[in-house]
């Protein structure tokens, strides 16, 4: 890390926490512990998967309104648009909860033959989100990645 970022409340002005900006190796070493993760994860069963996503889904509705006041203080949204968001996170993941068990390969007739499709994992996604609504594009990437088992 060779830098860091304050976060200015646009409200208030006030710093609200500093974070560190990641330079090209501590993204390199941030993939690679992801692409370490993902060997056991691919793993897990779609069934598991979708069980664990919707507790995800729940334990997002459950504080709903502690994530829409983050929100708040960090983007400056008005609190109606910050919950909004926050249950906008909570219905695409419980969403995607319920695609893990869908993924299922066709048997497809072809002459002389068959041809059989795979819905298999591929590895480690990367997203970048921007400022202006972070927690539900944030969730349009890791939802359905992780419900495919990436």
């Amino acid at each position: 890390m060779s830098a860091t970022y304050d976060v200015i409340n646009p409200a208030t002005e006030r710093l609200v926490t500093t974070v560190d900006l990641h330079d090209e190796p501590a993204t390199d070493e941030a993939i690679a512990r992801s692409r370490t993760a993902f060997a056991s994860w691919r793993n897990v069963a779609p069934g598991d998967r979708a069980r664990l996503l919707r507790r995800f889904a729940d334990t997002v509705d459950a504080n709903i309104e502690t994530l829409a006041q983050l929100e708040v203080t960090n983007s400056g949204h008005t609190i109606a648009n910050a919950r909004w968001e926050a249950g906008n996170v909570r219905d695409v993941v419980a969403y995607y909860s319920g695609a893990p068990e869908r993924l299922i390969g066709q048997q497809i007739p072809v002459a002389d033959g068959l041809d059989v499709t795979f819905h298999e994992p591929l590895g480690v996604v990367g997203a970048i989100v921007p400022w202006n609504f972070p927690m539900p594009i944030a969730s349009w990437a890791f939802a359905p990645a992780l419900a495919a088992g990436n």
